[in-house]
């Protein structure tokens, strides 16, 4: 019998930047690399994106 699995990765990082276009730039140039050095692993696993938005620490957050 055949399953579906989805699944999803969920990370969090602090980068220095100079602002949140950098900083997104920074996280997203290293992913996209990974995934091209990785490309039969990722198509294997049926991956279809990677999605990732850079943002200020709110006030409930530790700095």
């Amino acid at each position: 019998m055949k399953y579906k699995v989805h699944w999803l990765i969920d990370g969090l990082v602090e980068v220095e930047a100079k602002d949140l276009d950098t900083a997104e730039n920074l996280i997203k140039n290293k992913m996209e690399s990974f995934i091209k050095e990785n490309e039969e692993f990722f198509k294997g696993v049926g991956a279809k994106a990677v999605q990732g938005q850079a943002y200020l620490p709110g006030a409930d957050e530790k700095k």
